[in-house]
């Protein structure tokens, strides 16, 4: 038997190695897949119960989730690329740092614009505290390898390693295929695939770096255009049976390269025993794009603030921490993981640094709490041709701002002052307009939406186009 004493020591040790334990600084890896579709992975298949089978092959991605917290009600903060990365990195509101949208917000033709649309930043300001920059504080060694999009170099914003970032948002020279030529990342070779590449690298960083605590920043290129996948892979795709609502082999083998990535990596960090030290995030930064994919069965795409431009999907994996496979209906957005990464390693906020996101630690000790938070905002001041404008113009998008408060959300169009209103519990799909019908909610999104306006100075666009040219005078 043990004696009291023996069992007072080891009562100690045990208390002294949990406190040991708890100080630890875990690892991050941070997948961010770029135009990566709710419906896109198939595990959202499983907990939305859709009878349609899927195309797409993501079983690294699947499992990945059925060892996760997965938050079926996650959002980007923009409907497209560069704000959306503006908002992650800054924690903050698109007002804020005034990265609207990729390149000029005048885009599509001059005659069909009603407003002049919001000036639009392309470059996060040295003055925006990055979440690199928040981790390095703490003893964080940084890499982003991948898409950056805000800037020349992720390196002159916290980073210690870039790998492929720079300022464009898209695969340069030829696309997917080598040759390549990237910051850091030059294969003059035939035969070597972009999102391989950076998988390579970013294994090289793990090993390298096993013994401190790092922060990687998966950031790939796929799934964006071009839409290019590997040659077997894409041969495979075209043998299968399509379905649907799903039929591009291409795309499916771009993101069969990307599941690929997914594997190799958490096969890295098991390998190392790193796996139980490191916390992993699954996100994309806006929704599948029209051309290559469908987000059936939400409404719109890339560059529409309707939910199939702007909910993603969110997996996240605290090791003994969240239950695997369970699953948080709370609304989360984009700016939420920069203080949820303060949280998780024990980083201090910047002082005097402003963030507008909540950490989401609470709901991944505990799926079923809740944030407390009244709304979440979209702030979208800028032209996207393309398809899907619901008043029949030609734009993807005119310039709008949307809120999300409990089950409802309303979005709001500046040209015309059109308000669209739908109970996502009930019509996932945005299909029937309740802003008639509901004139309570209405005006209670509404108020709110414009408070927030003021809280965070955002602009809306008034100054008539004096180009624009009516339609019955085109």
């Amino acid at each position: 038997m043990f004696s009291r004493i023996t069992l007072l020591l080891l009562l100690s040790l045990s208390c002294v190695a949990e406190i040991t334990q708890a100080a630890e600084k875990p690892n991050i890896v941070f997948f961010f897949i770029d135009d990566l579709g709710w419906a896109d992975v198939n595990y959202t298949y499983d907990f939305m119960k859709l009878k349609e089978k899927t195309y797409y092959e993501t079983p690294a991605i699947d499992k990945l989730a059925s060892e996760s917290l997965i938050f079926t009600d996650a959002y980007a903060n923009a409907p497209n690329c560069a704000p959306s990365r503006a908002c992650l990195m800054s924690g903050q509101y698109t007002p804020r740092h005034s990265i609207y949208t990729v390149g000029d917000p005048k885009r599509g033709n001059h005659k069909h614009r009603k407003l002049d649309p919001t000036p639009n930043e392309t470059v996060l300001g040295d003055k925006f505290i990055t979440i690199a920059e928040a981790l390095k504080a703490n003893g964080y060694t940084s890499a982003s390898m991948g898409k950056w999009h805000l800037g020349a170099d992720p390196t002159t914003q916290g980073f210690d390693i870039n790998i492929a970032g720079k300022g464009w948002g898209s695969p340069s020279g030829g696309g997917y295929h080598s040759p390549l030529k990237y910051p850091n990342l030059n294969i003059k070779e035939k035969g070597v695939y972009l999102t391989d590449a950076i998988t390579d690298r970013a294994v090289q960083f793990i090993e390298s770096n096993q013994k401190n605590p790092f922060f990687l920043y998966l950031t790939h290129y796929a799934v964006h255009t071009p839409i290019q996948g590997k040659e077997s892979l894409t041969k495979h795709f075209k043998n299968k049976p399509t379905t649907q609502h799903q039929k591009n082999a291409q795309y499916a083998a771009m993101l069969k390269s990307v599941d690929e990535s997914v594997d190799s990596v958490l096969q890295t960090l098991t390998r190392l025993n790193l796996d139980e030290d490191t916390i992993i995030i699954f996100f994309s930064d806006n929704g599948g794009h029209e051309g290559a994919t469908s987000n059936y069965p939400l409404r719109g795409a890339k560059g529409m603030l309707y939910e199939g431009g702007i909910r993603e999907p969110l997996l996240i994996k605290w090791p003994g921490v969240t239950k695997a496979g369970h699953l948080c209906d709370e609304p989360v957005i984009g700016i939420d993981l920069y203080p949820t990464f303060l949280e998780l390693t024990g980083s201090s906020q910047p002082a005097g640094y402003k963030l507008d996101g909540l950490s989401l630690v609470s709901l991944l000790r505990n799926a079923n709490s809740t944030l407390n938070r009244d709304a979440i905002f979209w702030h979208f001041p800028a032209y996207l041709q393309g398809k899907g404008d619901p008043h029949g113009g030609p734009f993807r998008t005119t310039p709008a701002g949307a809120v999300r408060m409990g089950d409802w959300k309303l979005i709001e169009w500046f040209e015309t002052g059109r308000l669209e209103l739908y109970n996502l519990k009930e019509d996932l799909g945005e299909t029937n307009n309740l802003a008639q019908s509901h004139p309570e909610e209405l005006q209670r999104l509404h108020t709110r939406m414009k408070r927030w306006r003021t809280e965070v100075n955002a602009p809306i666009p008034t100054t008539p186009n004096p180009l624009y040219k009516p339609a019955q005078t085109r």
